[in-house]
């Protein structure tokens, strides 16, 4: 009787632990995705803000050739003067006021020229961005069509996995078989296992005779008083045995 449960034990291992995988793949593979999302949402706010730079820089050129606009015409202005100047006071003024506007002219030439191509510099990087925003984005359309194919199988996977399961519990305990799946779940996937030569081969512990002799009469289920694994004993096949056999 007890030799049949430990039977199924072992066939339910396989199953539980081949289960317990799919289950904790699915909770991973919609992470990927996550992580690629949020990294769209970082480019698309780098994106405006980016954009809000480039509308303050443009509005910033704009003033700048206003002010150069302003400089030049007030240059002109005093240009047009000279030709109606009379004493040499007057020119000396009027050739100052030409000068000073001509260096601010000059001045906001240069800072403009400066603002010109720091915006084609931001407009170029924006423009990359744009791309990788979109190249992003089908990247994150296409793993959310391959996710959605890939939860769909394992669905399946995990739903015929559950159909075995269930031919195989009916008869255990219930309390066993709670702590044979946490046992599984904490260890890996292997919950039941054999002493060999008084050593649990899940945690290598060394049992006391008596605790090894309990566990091969097959009279209690028997768990490791080290890694809590179900454990059955196993015979070891000596050189003599196998002549035997031979």
């Amino acid at each position: 009787m007890m030799q049949e449960v430990f039977t199924k034990l072992r066939t339910l291992q396989d199953i539980l632990s081949r289960k317990f995988e799919i289950e904790r793949d699915m909770k991973e593979i919609p992470k990927i995705l996550t992580t690629k999302i949020e990294l769209l949402n970082r480019l698309k706010k780098s994106y405006v803000d980016k954009n809000d730079e480039i509308s303050f820089k443009k509005q910033k050129i704009k003033d700048l050739r206003g002010k150069m606009l302003g400089a030049e015409m007030e240059r002109d202005k005093y240009e047009q003067q000279m030709d109606h100047v009379k004493t040499q006071r007057e020119y000396e003024a009027l050739d100052k006021e030409i000068k000073t506007a001509a260096e601010k002219e000059s001045d906001l030439r240069t800072q403009l020229q400066k603002e010109e191509k720091i915006l084609e510099e931001m407009v170029s990087n924006i423009e990359r961005e744009e791309i990788m925003i979109k190249k992003q984005e089908e990247e994150i359309k296409s793993e959310q069509s391959r996710i959605k194919h890939e939860l769909k199988e394992k669905s399946k996977l995990l739903k015929n996995l559950e159909k075995e399961e269930t031919k195989i519990t009916p008869g255990l305990d219930e309390e066993i078989l709670f702590k044979f799946e946490r046992i599984i779940k904490s260890k890996a996937g292997v919950g039941i296992v054999p002493i060999i030569q008084g050593i649990c081969t899940g945690c290598h512990m060394i049992l006391t005779s008596q605790f090894t002799n309990d566990v091969r009469l097959l009279e209690k289920i028997m768990f490791c008083p080290n890694c809590s694994r179900i454990l059955f004993y196993q015979e070891v096949e000596t050189e003599e045995d196998i002549g035997e056999e031979d």
